[in-house]
């Protein structure tokens, strides 16, 4: 059984960093390409970042210069490292294999002083 479970959300203030990360289990982690998903109520799920098998990421306009996406091939994890943060960026994010399709359950990032 697939699994991705999301850590590292929380309430941040403007101008502040966290720091997700995204374990998988029940996978063979290190050849599949990772994202990272944000969404907000009443908005479509939008893609943040992506890194793929060999380390080559795609960032969302909006994120470039702030968030940086990594892997850990041997902790079967993902992060998303997240600075500069803005209220904008509140949502829930989501970790995401891309093929096979799975989904975290999320968590929460509130950005708000």
């Amino acid at each position: 059984q697939v699994q991705l479970v999301e850590s590292g959300g929380g309430l941040v203030q403007p101008g502040g960093s966290l720091r997700l990360s995204c374990t998988a289990s029940g996978i063979f982690f290190s050849n599949k390409v990772m994202d990272w998903y944000r969404q907000v109520p009443g908005k479509e799920r939008e893609l943040v970042a992506r890194i793929g098998a060999s380390g080559g990421t795609v960032y969302a306009d909006s994120v470039k210069g702030r968030f940086t996406i990594s892997r850990d091939n041997v902790k079967n994890t993902v992060y998303l490292q997240m600075s500069s943060l803005k209220p904008d960026d509140t949502a829930v994010y989501y970790c995401h294999i891309l093929a096979p399709n799975y989904w975290g359950q999320g968590t929460q990032v509130t950005v708000s002083s």
